[in-house]
């Protein structure tokens, strides 16, 4: 569905740049209603010329030409930058940040105005499309504000609205969580070599496992224990390798990995 809103992106780095490519990809948005920012000259020239977009030096010229605002920032520039463009921004704006840790009350502080403000926590998966964004909005935020957020974001994977409070949970799961894949998947790769296959072939292995093992989850709708349960026959190879993993508590290291990094995204706003 064709998104006919201005969208306007501060922050034109790889998260930044991915918005782009997917809205642009599949019809969502027209090059002509789609826009970026960035305070360094050689990101803007780069995006403009791949992309096809108008690139501003200037925030508030940005937002003075759209009608959605996404922010996507590191989240201590998050302050300095809404001072930047709080007097061109308007009620009738949609913002939306992906900045980690950042509250919808800090936003609309730093406004100083009522706006419709949505919360996003996105992950690095948007580069290929298929990331992962769960999204939360304020009381200004109409179900038609929320829509064009699931829009937006449904161009690069899968969108969930949950309730702000649980945005940091979200950072530790699925905001770090394609970091705690990788390690996964590289140590995967190293059984393999171990076992005599060569490089290549075990990343390709490990990869597509796990890219096929996630698949079944969603598309089977089955819980995982399930899944898991049809590998392992009994007195097979599957077994020795789960009490392996057991003994290793690999479940309780991934809990505490989700528990931590939750933790610690709360802390983000206040370096």
């Amino acid at each position: 569905m064709a998104i006919d809103k201005r969208i306007g992106i501060i922050g034109a780095g790889k998260i930044g740049e991915a918005l782009i490519a997917g809205l642009l990809s599949d019809g969502r948005v027209s090059k002509d209603m789609l826009s970026a920012s960035d305070e360094k000259e050689e990101r803007r020239r780069i995006v403009s010329e791949k992309h096809g977009i108008k690139c501003y030096s200037s925030n508030p010229e940005l937002v003075r030409n759209s009608d959605v605002v996404i922010i996507a920032v590191r989240p201590n520039q998050v302050k300095g930058l809404l001072e930047e463009i709080r007097e061109a921004v308007t009620p009738n704006h949609l913002i939306i940040t992906i900045a980690a840790g950042v509250p919808i009350a800090f936003i609309a502080k730093n406004l100083r105005k009522r706006v419709p403000i949505i919360r996003a926590m996105t992950n690095t998966a948007v580069l290929v499309r298929e990331g992962m964004t769960a999204i939360a909005g304020n009381d200004e935020v109409g179900d038609e504000g929320m829509r064009i957020a699931e829009e937006i974001f449904g161009a690069l994977g899968k969108v969930v609205r949950v309730e702000e409070e649980l945005l940091n949970a979200v950072t530790g799961l699925s905001g770090s969580g394609p970091a705690y894949i990788y390690m996964v998947i590289e140590a995967l790769t190293e059984g393999g070599v171990k076992v005599g296959l060569p490089r290549e072939v075990s990343l390709l292995l490990a990869a597509q496992t796990a890219f096929g093992a996630a698949k079944m989850v969603l598309e089977t709708k089955e819980h995982p224990a399930k899944l898991r349960d049809m590998v392992t026959t009994p007195g097979g190879a599957t077994i020795e390798g789960i009490l392996q993993l057991e003994e290793g508590k690999i479940r309780i290291a991934l809990i505490n990995a989700v528990l931590r990094a939750t933790e610690r995204s709360k802390q983000l706003l206040m370096e």
